[in-house]
């Protein structure tokens, strides 16, 4: 087993850069711009504002497939714990309008650099790969919409159509060791609110209201037996009520409530399921209480189910066990998380291969596989002290980027 040397230092302080400057979804003007700076450099073909603010840079070499890669930018309204000395103080005005925190809590910086690293090093290697080269850096991951912004600006009629999609995400897996699934890898959600109509009243007159809070209390009661009595017990299915809001005033029956709610599925049959029983129960529910509308259901957010390719995933597995050994590359089941990579597979009609790159300090781990009692407590992605130990994950993740890209794009 061969472990890659230390990255570029200037790539740490790089990150170190970007972490400290993290952007919410849209807004990674600034990000873009250094990625872009930075790829132009390098002597890509670079365009910017795709799908709003992301980036795209093409590299060719002689004939050969088209490797895409992605990498996605935008942070989290999350206000950062780690106490690093690089640590995000920064704040944003949301889409709501919200002055709030943010922070690179989900790793999307380390993406980043790693990406940028990976470019640096194929652009330099002038006999390793033959082909075209797509790198695409995404916004708006965490809203789930990013992706299909991207192929709504016509991301596959004005750059070239890929052979095969690659990408990774860190995780809190020790540094060393790479995660992959193949199939259904992630998790497809759906983030619904529910309305509640009802009718408002003095709360010592309860028999002139409908009330919507109690209607809501019963909807959320019901909404629970949807996986334990409607999904086959061999499908996995996950529904959380997130939010329940009514109301100001102890005194006041209000003439509104409103459900937030998360599904989670791994099939488009069992989430047409679910969203079709949320209907069915909300206005049911409704009805029942006599009330003067019908509940108002809206989308707010939906991410695809991420399905690895078979055949893809392994052969760029097989190259990693080649670089980092066997033991090192892990299987960790579907994943409940989710992730809008697979909607640029989809639309390009390509395989997808996408993985999880560990990103803590190994030291910290007994067993360093998934069932190392460490997992329960080191910080995980999207927490306030989710922190990725810069090396070696910096190294091994421009590495694993410019592997699979030798092992799809080989010379020829």
């Amino acid at each position: 087993m061969s472990h890659p040397a230390t990255a570029d230092p200037s790539l740490a302080e790089l990150y170190k850069d970007l972490h400290r400057h993290p952007e919410l979804g849209y807004q990674e003007h600034r990000t873009a711009g250094i990625i872009a700076d930075r790829l132009a450099a390098l002597g890509f073909t670079v365009t910017t504002g795709v799908g709003k603010t992301g980036v795209v840079a093409v590299l060719q070499r002689g004939s050969g497939p088209v490797a895409l890669l992605r990498a996605d930018m935008d942070a989290l309204p999350v206000k950062e714990e780690t106490g690093l000395d690089y640590a995000s103080t920064a704040t944003a005005v949301d889409e709501a309008g919200n002055t709030v925190p943010v922070a690179h809590a989900c790793g999307h910086d380390l993406h980043i650099t790693c990406l940028l690293g990976a470019a640096e090093t194929l652009a330099a290697d002038g006999a390793g790969w033959a082909g075209t080269l797509v790198l695409v850096f995404q916004p708006a991951e965490e809203l789930g919409s990013g992706a299909q912004a991207m192929v709504d600006d016509g991301l596959f009629e004005r750059f070239p159509r890929p052979d095969v999609v690659l990408g990774q995400h860190v995780a809190p897996l020790p540094a060393g060791k790479i995660a992959a699934h193949p199939g259904p890898a992630y998790a497809g959600s759906d983030s619904l609110s529910v309305r509640m109509i009802g009718k408002g009243a003095h709360g010592s007159m309860p028999q002139s209201s409908i009330d919507p809070v109690v209607m809501a209390a019963a909807t959320v009661l019901r909404l629970q037996t949807i996986v334990s009595r409607e999904v086959p017990s061999t499908d996995v299915a996950v529904l959380t009520v997130g939010a329940l809001r009514a109301g100001d005033a102890a005194n006041v029956i209000p003439g509104e409530a409103e459900l937030r709610l998360n599904l989670r599925s791994y099939t488009e049959a069992v989430r047409q399921q679910m969203l079709t029983s949320v209907e069915r129960i909300a206005r049911a529910e409704a009805a029942a209480a006599g009330a003067p509308e019908q509940p108002v259901i809206t989308e707010t957010e939906r991410f695809p189910i991420v399905v690895n390719d078979p055949t893809a995933l392994s052969r760029t597995l097989e190259a990693f066990a080649q670089w980092l050994g066997a033991g090192n590359i892990m299987d960790p089941g579907a994943g409940a998380g989710s992730e809008d990579v697979g909607n640029l597979a989809t639309a390009a009609n390509a395989p997808l291969s996408y993985w999880l790159l560990g990103g803590t300090d190994p030291a910290l781990f007994t067993t360093g596989d998934l069932t190392d009692p460490a997992m329960a407590s080191i910080p995980s992605n999207h927490s306030p002290r989710y922190a990725p130990a810069i090396e070696p994950t910096l190294s091994i993740g421009v590495s694993a980027l410019v592997t699979a890209v030798r092992t799809w794009l080989p010379a020829s």
